[in-house]
């Protein structure tokens, strides 16, 4: 019994000195995995691409079909009546103000004006008569040689002498003015349409006999849906308060899609809103001295609504929508995301001008914004340059 009892307590040593052996490898298990566990439970910091904002101008630009219009069209239409002798242009010729195109028979009219000659010499003959008439009756009046009745008479022929003589200067007017429409002139510079009527025919007064279409300027007439109406009535608004014209530059693209080389203004925009189609329509001008863009043609007119002076822009894909609305997040000094509540603009050549958020220098991710969270530790894969791609 004595050898027993003596062996028991080393056996009770023995399990002690055990368990803490497995307590201290248990331990130092623990501290060998606490770094990774600190790490973000084994994941590493995600890697993004960033851009460094910096200020610039930016203008938001929209494209509108329109139809190229002649600036003027002009019915060009006979003023008297006659035989039409002769076409003095070549069809779809490029004709000045002021250029002869018809030709009309001038004998009756050279007679018309004969005739009014000599209506005007009779009534010259009479209004002198009448003159001399006046003149030695009021002078026998004077003196009581004549009644007061035999005065009013000559004084009535006067003046009906002298009606006379204005109505034979307006008949000799007139007929001068017709022999003068005798030869038909372009009252505008432009392009000649076909004749309506060939030589020898008998026109009246009136007749349409071509059509001239001016090409320089030339006009372009688009619709603005509403919400861009809007913006171009506000800015017609704050112009006409400043005193200044109201004008907004366009440019033209044409149909093969290159950019028209000259630049236009919208010098028009009704004053309503056309209920069928939610829109208002709208007119440019394009100088055109090449006559490159022709009526009918189908063109693209290019308006700039808005323009922005010392903004910050960044591509659509850096914005995220966050808790309270859009964010974008920037990277900070300790390599960490920061997201930063923005005011958007509108959208420009790709890239969302911010109203408010950023400020020049801040480096902010343009992806690897999956699963990005505020605070989170990041990886800039592009750090040397500090520039991402779009």
């Amino acid at each position: 019994m004595p050898f027993e009892s003596s062996h028991r307590p080393l056996a009770r040593n023995g399990l002690i000195l055990a368990g803490l052996s497995a307590l201290l490898v248990l331990a130092g298990c623990s501290n060998d995995d606490q770094p990774a566990q600190q790490g973000g439970g084994g994941m590493p910091p995600a890697a993004v691409v960033v851009e460094t904002a910096e200020l610039t101008d930016a203008s938001v630009r929209q494209d509108y079909a329109g139809r190229a219009r002649g600036a003027r069209e002009v019915e060009v239409r006979a003023r008297i009546s006659g035989i039409l002798e002769q076409r003095l242009y070549d069809e779809g010729q490029m004709v000045s103000e002021g250029d002869a195109l018809f030709r009309i028979d001038r004998k009756p009219a050279e007679a018309a004006l004969q005739r009014a000659r000599a209506q005007r010499q009779v009534a010259e003959a009479n209004l002198r008569q009448a003159e001399r008439e006046w003149n030695r009756i009021s002078s026998l009046y004077e003196r009581n040689a004549v009644s007061e009745r035999d005065r009013d008479s000559a004084q009535s022929a006067l003046e009906l002498a002298q009606a006379n003589m204005a109505v034979a200067n307006a008949g000799m007017t007139q007929a001068e003015l017709d022999v003068g429409y005798t030869e038909v002139t372009a009252p505008i510079s432009g392009v000649t349409s076909l004749e309506d009527f060939p030589e020898g025919s008998l026109i009246d007064t009136g007749t349409l006999l071509t059509t001239i279409v001016q090409l320089d300027p030339i006009h372009v007439r688009f619709a603005l849906p509403e919400n861009d109406a809007t913006i171009r009535r506000v800015a017609r608004e704050g112009m006409a308060s400043a005193g200044e014209e109201q004008n907004v530059n366009a440019r033209l693209v044409l149909s093969d899609g290159s950019e028209y080389p000259l630049d236009g203004r919208i010098d028009f925009t009704a004053s309503t809103l056309d209920p069928r189609t939610g829109s208002v329509s709208a007119r440019a001008v394009f100088p055109n001295p090449e006559q490159m863009v022709v009526p009918g043609q189908f063109v693209r007119v290019r308006v700039e609504l808005q323009s922005f002076d010392d903004i910050i822009t960044v591509p659509e894909k850096a914005v995220a929508q966050g808790p309270q609305g859009p964010v974008v997040y920037v990277v900070d000094d300790e390599g960490k995301a920061r997201a930063k509540a923005v005011e958007l603009g509108p959208v420009s050549q790709g890239r969302q001008i911010l109203l408010e958020g950023l400020e020049a220098g801040d480096r902010f991710v343009v992806s690897g914004l999956t699963n990005l969270r505020d605070g989170a530790q990041v990886n800039v894969t592009n750090a040397e340059d500090g520039e991402g791609t779009d």
